[in-house]
Parts: structure tokens; sequence; C-alpha cells
């Protein structure tokens, strides 16, 4: 699991006058996980990694290639859309030198964060589900249920500390961009594109 995600794992688990201590220990390189974060990134990650060995063990088990060729087109997507955030950041966000790229200063609102709010939590989840449906087995879905429900939760708590670091900018975005519905980022970011242009 990526430095981005272990560090909103804790984070969505504290209140709030121990998340800003951790975010300013977190930016200072002075985070250590507590036996509580190390017991949830290994219980996600076991449950990851069971995904990727049931996809092995029970590849396409219900006989359903309508589900299997869907599953392949989410994570070959999804693939794709965890990406694009690293490109929009290096390109936009101007993090500190020597610091890392989704260490952001400014609010980062073009290319895919045009669309989506969270391409890497939506990139996941998508993730996710693709493995559920390559493998077609009922412990694949008991597995990614909670794998989801993190990452869902992890949005919640991303944009409370954007909110934070942007302020009002970040609220205007949130107005602006949806969360994770690709279909209306598109819609709303065609729509825009056109008002500009009248």
């Amino acid at each position: 699991m990526s430095h981005f995600c272990r560090r909103h794992t804790v984070v969505i688990l504290m209140d709030d006058k121990n998340k800003r201590q951790l975010e300013e220990k977190i930016e200072q390189g002075q985070w250590k996980p507590t036996w509580k974060d190390i017991i949830l990134y290994s219980f996600l990650g076991i449950l990851f990694i069971g995904q990727v060995v049931l996809c092995f063990l029970f590849y396409n088990w219900a006989n359903l290639d309508v589900l299997l060729y869907i599953g392949w087109t989410i994570f070959a997507f999804s693939m794709v859309l965890g990406m694009l955030p690293r490109m929009a950041f290096q390109a936009k966000g101007k993090a500190p030198e020597g610091k890392s790229w989704i260490q952001t200063s400014v609010l980062v609102d073009s290319g895919i964060y045009a669309i989506v709010r969270h391409p890497m939590y939506l990139s996941f989840i998508l993730l996710t589900i693709s493995l559920i449906l390559i493998s077609q087995h009922w412990l694949s879905l008991i597995f990614g249920i909670p794998i989801v429900i993190y990452f869902y939760l992890s949005m919640g708590r991303e944009e409370r500390s954007s909110i934070e670091k942007f302020g009002d900018d970040y609220k205007r975005y949130m107005k602006r961009v949806p969360r994770m519905n690709l279909i209306l980022g598109i819609i709303r970011l065609l729509r825009q594109r056109e008002n500009k242009q009248s």
C-alpha cells in the first residue's frame, strides 16, 4: 500500500486535534506507524493479495464471460486512471523541492482533477471491483467490500484535509467537480468549456 494510502488510513481514524498534529508530523517526516496502523495496513494488504490469488485460483469461476470482459476493461481503465493523478500533480501541483509529488502547494483542478476530485481512490476502488468480476468468486466479493469502504471513507477525510489546506477554493472546487462520478464529471467539464466559448 502506498505512502499516500497509509497516511490517510491513519488520519481517518483520529479526532481533529490529533489529525492536525499527525499531519504536521507526516509533512516533517517524523511520523511512525502505530501497531493499530500496522494491523489495519496488514489487514487491507492481505485482503487485496487474497483477491489477486483468488483471480488465479478461481479465474472466471462462474463462467460469466460478460463479467470477465467487463472486469478486464475496468482493470485496464483503473490502471490508466491511477497514473493520471501523478501526471497532474507533477505538472501543476508545485510540490516543494525535495517533497513527494502528492504534497502539493496549490489546488490542482486540471487534467483528471477537472473530472473527479479523487481519481487515485477511485482507481483503487475500480481495481478492487475488477478483481471481483474477474474471479467471480464469493470470497473475492467479501475481501473487496472492506477495501472499497476504506477508500470511500478516505475520500471524505481527504476532502476535510483539503478544505483546511485550501479553504474556500476547495469548497468551490467541490461544487464544480464530483467526488467520483466520472460521467457527471465529463458532462460538467464539457458544459464549462461550452460556456467559456459562448
